[in-house]
């Protein structure tokens, strides 16, 4: 991995010296080491541009991030890496959030989209299909973590740490900390401007969308994947892992992600 370039005092890294650009933004408890495997794959035939979310660094002092400020970094770092052509989003949890409303507010800058295990999430088809322990597993999860944040320091680096091995996340837990639950307090209280967001995700763009089965709820509905598979260059895979599908089964994935770039050239 060569030098990192800070924009918006972040540390950008860019390997690779294909023509078209592939922008990766992670979730929770993750970091740009998330998509190691991704870049080995990938990068012989595209750049592939990463990073650690604003506040997501356990070296770094503990920030809260408006979802406006966080969409406007994303787009300097798009603007300052790929000269401003437009780009494939590779995205996870958090980060799905994050770049579907880079998106919505950006479209030109966005040529296609991956999108891992996080879509229509809110959404009144969603919220309909989830059961009543599924909704209160995820309060349980959200809420622990949004408290994590709000406590700080060596106690919510623990909680935010035991949440992660609970939750069985790949992620070495060195770089994880309370720092990354800002997301859930924002949405649970609004501070901070709240994430206020489309309920319904709709591309403008050709989109894949993989997402695991091996979880007790999804992050996705039904009617959104039907409607997802009907748009044109566009498709949903389903992969027999939890929510890390990238790091449960990284040979599949890069090759049905591989594929599906190739496919939408």
């Amino acid at each position: 991995m060569g030098a990192a370039q800070q924009i918006d005092g972040v540390d950008v890294y860019v390997e690779g010296s294909g023509l078209q650009a592939i922008v990766m933004v992670h979730g929770w408890p993750d970091t740009y080491r998330l998509w190691d495997e991704q870049v080995e794959h990938l990068k012989p035939n595209y750049r592939c541009v990463r990073f650690t979310l604003p506040g997501f660094d356990s070296a770094m002092p503990a920030r809260a991030h408006s979802l406006a400020a966080l969409v406007a970094t994303l787009k300097r770092i798009v603007e300052q890496t790929c000269a401003g052509e437009p780009v494939t989003l590779l995205l996870h949890d958090w980060g799905c959030i994050f770049g579907y409303e880079f998106a919505l507010r950006h479209p030109a800058l966005v040529r296609r989209i991956i999108g891992v295990d996080v879509g229509d999430a809110g959404s009144p088809a969603h919220r309909s299909a989830m059961t009543p322990r599924a909704r209160a597993m995820v309060f349980a999860y959200q809420a622990w973590l949004a408290i994590a944040w709000r406590i700080g320091g060596a106690v919510g680096d623990r909680m935010a740490r035991a949440m992660a091995r609970w939750l069985r996340c790949p992620s070495d837990a060195q770089f994880i900390s309370a720092n990354m639950g800002y997301p859930y307090y924002i949405q649970w209280t609004g501070a901070y401007g709240g994430y206020p967001r489309q309920a319904v995700f709709e591309p403008a763009c050709p989109m894949l969308y993989i997402h695991g089965r091996r979880k007790p709820f999804q992050f996705q509905s039904a009617p959104w994947l039907e409607a997802l598979r009907l748009r044109p260059g566009s498709q949903a895979l389903e992969f027999n892992t939890g929510h890390w599908v990238m790091k449960s089964r990284p040979r599949e994935f890069n090759e049905a992600v591989a594929a599906w770039l190739a496919s939408n050239a």
